[in-house]
């Protein structure tokens, strides 16, 4: 597998490894004769992202067989890429054969500076295609990245979770329309009721699809996702960089959802390139949980936990088919790779809630920073 870049596809491939960077740890790469495909899973399993590229998006690309694989650590490409993207004239990526260690990079600098970092690699990583249909998804809007970032900046910055509702306009009660002035969609704070004598701040932001959103489509009863705003903002940035709205795609609480750039008006068609980010939601409707007059107890939390874990495991089962055979393959290995890492952060607990069961394996790579050497002619 061979690749190369110049100009403004390489600036958008190293923005595309900067928001491959932000929500998983190591990238893998998958090449055919059409397509070349970056992948990453974070390791809490919530967050799942795919970016492609065709061949015409590339200065140069070349696959020695039908298929080729591997994957690395993103740190390590990070630090190839530290270099000012300016600065470089061309970027090429190598891996000499299917069965190599190691992926070379190079960078051309205008200065004739020329770099060259040795990656290792592992040539049998643990591919997880997505089958979730965003056409399937009946809940929808796009808007411009500058606009919803003006909306998330009326929240607080450490903010970890969001709430998004959607309602139709139609269907709102007439004190609700009088009260809220007719709007559908609500932004809001998301509310951990497990914690006790919470005294951050909750900020409860509604809006007009017809003033601040580009498309709006939704109808039926109201729906509500949370997921992370983490991830959110990482995808944001990336459409924000590559100048394209962004597309929103959702269901209901416990139900994934899908982001992708918005391209003109036929999605996707009129680009070379396309990305997709699928985070994982709450499985507790905070409409329902909202409005329930039940007192939430630690033993109640308890039980809707362990039920969320169980039901969210089968709604992996319908989105990435190879879990079942990834899971049975690494048996130990993952499951203690995990509760390694739950110990390690309490934070995760809340994660688990989301999507923390989703125990894909990506195969591991040897563990190395790359090594870097610069030529001069």
């Amino acid at each position: 597998m061979e690749f190369s870049l110049s100009g403004n596809a390489l600036k958008t491939f190293a923005r595309s490894i900067t928001c491959l960077a932000r929500i998983g740890n190591e990238l893998v790469f998958q090449a055919t004769p059409s397509l070349l495909s970056l992948y990453t899973l974070n390791s809490s399993r919530s967050a799942y992202q795919s970016i492609t590229f065709k061949p015409d998006f590339l200065d140069v690309y070349s696959v020695s067989s039908a298929q080729v694989q591997c994957s690395v650590l993103l740190k390590a490409i990070c630090s190839v890429l530290r270099t000012p993207i300016a600065s470089i004239d061309h970027l090429s990526v190598l891996l000499a054969d299917s069965d190599a260690s190691k992926v070379q990079w190079t960078l051309d600098c205008f200065n004739g500076v020329r770099k060259a970092y040795w990656i290792t690699c592992n040539v049998e990583p643990d591919i997880q295609h997505l089958s979730l249909d965003r056409r399937k998804l009946p809940s929808s809007f796009v808007v411009r990245p500058r606009d919803l970032n003006r909306l998330l900046a009326n929240f607080q910055s450490t903010l970890q979770e969001i709430t998004i509702i959607a309602t139709q306009p139609s269907a709102l009660p007439c004190d609700a329309a009088d009260q809220i002035g007719g709007k559908a969609v609500e932004l809001r704070s998301y509310i951990d009721p497990t914690k006790e004598n919470d005294s951050s701040l909750h900020t409860q932001l509604w809006i007009d699809p017809t003033e601040e959103f580009v498309q709006y489509t939704h109808t039926g009863n109201p729906v509500d996702v949370t997921f992370g705003v983490k991830e959110l903002k990482a995808f944001l940035s990336y459409c924000e960089g590559c100048e394209v709205d962004i597309h929103l795609y959702f269901d209901k609480a416990g139900e994934p959802i899908l982001m992708a750039p918005k391209f003109g008006l036929d999605d996707g068609s009129c680009s070379n390139f396309d990305a997709t980010l699928v985070l994982a939601t709450m499985l507790v409707s905070q409409l329902n949980g909202g409005n329930s007059s039940e007192p939430s107890t630690a033993a109640t939390a308890g039980a809707q936990h362990s039920r969320g874990q169980k039901e969210l495991i089968l709604s992996i089962h319908r989105i990435i088919p190879e879990f079942g055979s990834a899971a049975k393959d690494d048996n130990g290995g993952a499951d203690k790779q995990v509760s390694g890492e739950r110990n390690q952060n309490i934070n995760e607990q809340r994660t688990i809630q989301r999507m923390g069961m989703m125990n894909i394996s990506i195969g591991n790579n040897a563990d190395g920073l790359p090594s870097s050497h610069e030529e001069y002619p």
